[in-house]
């Protein structure tokens, strides 16, 4: 049997902005002095007259998207999701969100998958800041299929957009050819009676593993791909709960106000459910190799299986 093919989908992001910037001359790129990390290299070296290296100077690359979206320009701001959403979450907030500007962020090194960065680096709140500001929609994507094809949704879509990459090789499991994404719409990769996993960006090859292992315990675990957390695929997730009673959520982010939260608060509304949230404890992380921390948070497909058969019984 030959290997699952594995690509980060921080190389995705590159390779996509460069495919955008050969159809559109209106796509700029700006990053703050990371430009080998978060990939943007790759379009700096294509299209050098359309990008910028705004240096470690976050809210000011912010300050200047914002700008050149208002003449025209579609920028994609790019830098670690650290520093990106964190150091930077006021200009976000008040220089692309409050006037709803067409300025797309693209946040890379996500998670604790940053590995022996440590915990200044392993960005695991971004989702809630994002999510909390009016307007803004937060993606993120399985692979690399998903990654390349959420970038182009989001060059198409007019107004704000947080994308999260990740620096881990995740396993391939869409087929270019047939994958079709819809921002907003969740996915169904894996049908189940007994309990559904609800799972975003690097989970999902970790939990339709572990729904392997579960079925080989009698228990069939659907499996949905939320790769759009706002706006939340709600009818999927409320008619998921409706047929299998139980939902697990498994995100590589904190349990607080992450897809999680998202979930609870549909449910809550809509079809009050049991739901067991997977996802990192109200802790920060550390240094270390990016497959151990996942196994130490509990975050690697057995944890994930031996979770919910706990949840399950």
């Amino acid at each position: 049997m030959s290997e699952v093919k594995k690509i980060a989908t921080r190389d995705s992001y590159g390779n996509a902005l460069v495919e955008l910037g050969r159809e559109h001359e209106n796509l700029v790129v700006l990053d703050a002095d990371l430009a080998a990390a978060t990939k943007t290299v790759v379009f700096k070296k294509a299209y050098p007259e359309r990008f910028i290296d705004c240096g470690i100077a976050e809210a000011n690359m912010t300050g200047v998207a914002a700008g050149l979206s208002t003449c025209g320009k579609v920028p994609f701001i790019s830098s670690f999701a650290m520093f990106v959403a964190g150091r930077a979450f006021e200009q976000i907030r008040n220089s692309i969100g409050y006037p709803h500007l067409n300025v797309k962020i693209g946040a890379t090194h996500a998670g604790i998958t940053v590995g022996e960065d440590g915990a200044t680096h392993q960005c695991n709140e971004d989702i809630a800041l994002m999510r909390t500001i009016p307007g803004m929609v937060v993606i993120s994507p399985a692979d690399d299929v998903e990654a390349r094809v959420a970038v182009k949704a989001a060059y198409k879509y007019e107004g704000p957009v947080y994308l999260r990459f990740g620096r881990l090789a995740l396993p391939v499991i869409h087929n270019e050819s047939d994958y079709t994404f819809e921002i907003g719409k969740g996915e169904i990769l894996r049908e189940g009676k007994d309990l559904t996993i609800v799972a975003t960006g690097a989970m999902v090859s970790n939990s339709l593993e572990a729904a392997k292992k579960l079925k080989e315990d009698g228990i069939e675990a659907k499996v949905i791909n939320i790769h759009t957390i706002k706006p939340l695929d709600e009818g999927l997730i409320v008619k998921a709960a409706k047929e299998t009673g139980k939902i697990v959520t498994v995100e590589e982010h904190s349990v607080i106000g992450g897809l999680g939260s998202a979930v609870c608060d549909a449910l809550a509304v809509k079809a009050p459910t049991q739901v067991l949230k997977i996802g990192i404890n109200d802790t920060f992380g550390e240094s270390g190799p990016a497959v151990e921390l996942l196994k130490k948070y509990g975050l690697d497909a057995d944890n994930i299986y031996a979770k919910i058969k706990s949840f399950v019984k």
